[in-house]
Formats: structure tokens, C-alpha cells, sequence
């Protein structure tokens, strides 16, 4: 028998039940010192390590030590099973992360968390009928807002992967709107009933029409909007599984959360700022749905040839480079670091614009960026780099679109009107990289493209990139 340490309200607290408290409170320190490094490119690494040595410690102790309400401690046949389906779970998911291609890492992203929703979901239908469950409304809440963040997100993962289209008809935000007075109906009734336990068919029905308001709610979504989708999503999933924490009584549940919801939910608010938008604007607007007639710019393009922007580039004081997710596309990162090196031993001094919401998903070129070893130092932010931008020589948008065109500050009709961009235009050259005349995920031209100082040089970046070098290196 274990010790008795403390009594409190009737409960009583032994020695394991301490070291698995202790073990939830160091847990929580780790999350909060991950995230702090996270907060920087070039601590991620170590915050991502530092936080998943909270979260190992948090899940061995709870395993060997954690107790039921009559204090006993979990089987061995349950324990191998636990044991066996992480094993499995890690195992899968070494696999295909080890797997993915920089491409499909926002597609990875929105998976992952909804293999999170999932799971919370679930922990709320499995435990609504307990009766030893006292947390009605937390169940519903983490039900309600695990299965919304599982739709949504595979539905995300959809889109971004291109196996599934848009849905831009006007009515769909009232269609959510009323689906979404469903829940909240649904679930107030049940939270009204004298014994809502004899109400299960009403728990199916929320975890129903939830998930479909999940699918319809990002369904309308444009994809210039899908990194703020991708982190509003994540900000649920947090969301929910401190709900399912609160359920279980597990604090490392609750902090762990805690954390992710709102460091989600910072990042989201960060990046509607940054696009000038509001929230709700981005929930219901459908932004990027494929609008073109606005902005149509109607002039024509001049292309430059690989001798003639070799020459340009060699011979500058200033660069900055803008990727966008034609880079990605392209598997360019490295050989642009090359140019950049190139360019260096010349003399020139390069840097790269990182717009906040270019790629797929938040710090999308950054983490790009970093894995071809560009220093971390080289990579400027909007907000600064617009302020060196008239002072630059050239500027190299590769496969960016939307986050340079001049019509969110020229065109008021524009449907990106408002929207902080990197002002490429300001510059003195500009020489744009692209397949082909194609508009930008928003759906709308570009007029950047028919500027005086813009010259065009049509191909796959990595090629034109790879050329380009070769040209300058006999320079």
C-alpha cells in the first residue's frame, strides 16, 4: 500500500500521485521554453526538442503512474496496448514525415492536425456517456471543437494537395452561419436536459452536423487565405485537447492545449493583421476564390534574357530576393542560396523579403530557406525590408505573386486591396521568374508584370536559377 501523503476535499494524495504532478509541472516548463525558442528560426530546432522532452516525460509518467478515481493505476494488457499503438502511431508518422517532400509539408501540417481533432473528438464521445464524468459542457466543447478542427483540416489538407476544389457560392457563409446556431442549439439543449446521458442520439447528431459546419466552413476558403486557415485550425486543436484535459483532470493536457491554442490563435490574429483583414473577413469572405476581373492590367510584358540579367544582377550593389511558393514548387532553395553566394563573391550584398503569409502555410519560406542553410540573418521581414526596397537595385520575385502586386495598394475594387505587400514596384529593376503569364492563388493579374522597370524571365526557377549562375560565374 502507498503512502498517504495529503488529504484534500476527501482525496488523497500518495507519493506516486506527487512525482506525476512534478513531472506535469517540469512538462509545462519544457512546452514554455519550446515555445520561446520556437520563436526564432534559429533556436526552432532546440525548441521543438525541448518541448517534445516535455511531452515524452508527461506521457511516461502519466502511463506508469497515473490513477483512477478508486486509485488504481492502469493494467499491464492496457499498458502494452497504449505502448504498442504509440509504437505504431510514432513509427507512421517517422515514415512519412521523413518522407514528405518541402512541397507537401503545409499538406503534412493540416494532416497531422487532424489526426489531433480526431482524437479530442473522440475522447468527448467515448466519455459523454460515463457516469463518472462531470464535465458535461467541457465534453460537448471539446467534441463540438475537436470534430470541426478534423473536417476542417482535411479538408485543408485537400485543397492545399489539389484533390479537392473550392466551393465560392455566396450562400455558402449563410449555410454555415445556420449550421453553426445548430450547435449551438444542439448543444444548449442537451446541456438543458435533467439527464442528458438518456440523449446520446442528440450527442451523434452535434458530432455530425460539426463536422460537416468543418468542411463547409473551409471549403469556401481561397487559397491566399489558407495560412491563416491552417493556423486558426491549429489554434482548435489545441483548443480541444485541453478540453479533453480538463475531462481527465490531466494537467499536462490542459497546459499543453492551453499553449497550442494560443500561441494558434496569436499567429492567426498576427497574420490577418499582416494581410489587413479582419477574422471573420477571412472566415466567411472566401477570399482567393478565383476572382479575375479585377485588376486586369492589359499592358505588355518585356522578358529579359539569362546574359542580360546576369550582367544586371553582377554588377548591383543591392539584391533582395522574394520567394513565394513557385519556389517550392520548383525545389529551388538551394540553388537560389547558390546565386546568392555567387553574387556575394562579387560584392553584391543579397538579402530575401519574407512576406508572412507566401507558401502554404505560417513561415513557409523560412523554414524552406533554412533547409537549403541560407543564414537566418538574410531573412527580412515585410515590414523592414519595404523600407530598403528604393535603395535596391534589382529585386527577384521567384514564384511569388499575390504578396508583390501593387493592386492591394493601388486598386480599390481589388479583392487584396488593403493588404501589406512587399513593394517590389519601389525598387529599380525587378525581374520576375515565372512558368508563365498565370495568376496568383488570389486569382487576379498582377500589374507589377507590365511595370517599366519589370523584366520577365519565363521558366522553372531552379533551371533559370541554375543558368543564371553559370552565367554570372563567367562574367
Amino acid at each position: 500500500m502507498e503512502k498517504i501523503l495529503h488529504t484534500f476535499n476527501g482525496m488523497e494524495f500518495t507519493v506516486g500521485h506527487a512525482i506525476l504532478e512534478f513531472s506535469y509541472l517540469i512538462a509545462a516548463i519544457l512546452f514554455v521554453w519550446g515555445l520561446k525558442l520556437l520563436s526564432h528560426p534559429e533556436t526552432a530546432r532546440k525548441g521543438n526538442i525541448w518541448a517534445a522532452v516535455g511531452m515524452i516525460l508527461a506521457m511516461i509518467t502519466t502511463l506508469f503512474l497515473h490513477e483512477d478515481e478508486n486509485g488504481a493505476r492502469i493494467g499491464l494488457m492496457n499498458m502494452v496496448v497504449i505502448i504498442i499503438t504509440i509504437g505504431i502511431g510514432g513509427a507512421i508518422g517517422l515514415v512519412i514525415s521523413k518522407r514528405v517532400k518541402m512541397t507537401a509539408m503545409p499538406e503534412l501540417v493540416s494532416f497531422f492536425n487532424a489526426t489531433g481533432g480526431a482524437a479530442s473528438a473522440l475522447v468527448g464521445l467515448l466519455e459523454f456517456g460515463n457516469p463518472g464524468n462531470e464535465s458535461l459542457l467541457v465534453t460537448l466543447l471539446g467534441l463540438i471543437i475537436g470534430s470541426i478542427a478534423f473536417s476542417g483540416s482535411l479538408i485543408a489538407y485537400g485543397k492545399l494537395s489539389g484533390k479537392v476544389g473550392g466551393l465560392s457560392a455566396g450562400f455558402m457563409k449563410y449555410v454555415n452561419i445556420l449550421l453553426l446556431m445548430g450547435v449551438i442549439v444542439l448543444t444548449v439543449y442537451i446541456l438543458l436536459q435533467p439527464d442528458p446521458q438518456a440523449y446520446v442520439y442528440l450527442v451523434y447528431l452535434l458530432f455530425g452536423v460539426s463536422l460537416l459546419y468543418g468542411i463547409l466552413f473551409v471549403m469556401p476558403i481561397g487559397g491566399a487565405d489558407m495560412p491563416v486557415v491552417i493556423s486558426l485550425l491549429n489554434s482548435l486543436t489545441g483548443i480541444a485537447a485541453a478540453m479533453a484535459g480538463f475531462i481527465y483532470h490531466n494537467l499536462a493536457m490542459i497546459l499543453g492545449g492551453i499553449f497550442v491554442g494560443a500561441a494558434g490563435s496569436i499567429l492567426t490574429l498576427l497574420m490577418c493583421k499582416a494581410m489587413n483583414r479582419s477574422l471573420w473577413n477571412v472566415i466567411l469572405g472566401g477570399f482567393g476564390g478565383g476572382s479575375s476581373a479585377i485588376g486586369e492590367e492589359g499592358g505588355t510584358v518585356k522578358e529579359i534574357t539569362l546574359s542580360d540579367a546576369a550582367v544586371l544582377l553582377a554588377y548591383s550593389q543591392k539584391v533582395v530576393v522574394v520567394p513565394g511558393y513557385g519556389l517550392a514548387v520548383a525545389q529551388a532553395q538551394h540553388i537560389t542560396h547558390e546565386l546568392e553566394k555567387v553574387l556575394e563573391d562579387k560584392g553584391v550584398q543579397v538579402k530575401y523579403g519574407i512576406h508572412p503569409v507566401a507558401g502554404r502555410m505560417p513561415g513557409h519560406m523560412n523554414v524552406l530557406l533554412a533547409e537549403a542553410d541560407v543564414s537566418y540573418d538574410k531573412l527580412v521581414e515585410m515590414e523592414e525590408i519595404n523600407k530598403e526596397m528604393a535603395g535596391t537595385d534589382v529585386v527577384i520575385v521567384v514564384g511569388a505573386n499575390d504578396v508583390v502586386n501593387p493592386a492591394a495598394n493601388e486598386t480599390s475594387g481589388s479583392p487584396i486591396y488593403g493588404m501589406p505587400i512587399i513593394n517590389a514596384a519601389e525598387a529599380k529593376n525587378v525581374i520576375v521568374m515565372k512558368r508563365g503569364m498565370g495568376k496568383g492563388y488570389a486569382g487576379i493579374e498582377n500589374p507589377l508584370f507590365y511595370r517599366d522597370n519589370t523584366r520577365m524571365l519565363f521558366g522553372n526557377a531552379k533551371d533559370s536559377i541554375q543558368k543564371l549562375v553559370g552565367e554570372i560565374n563567367t562574367l
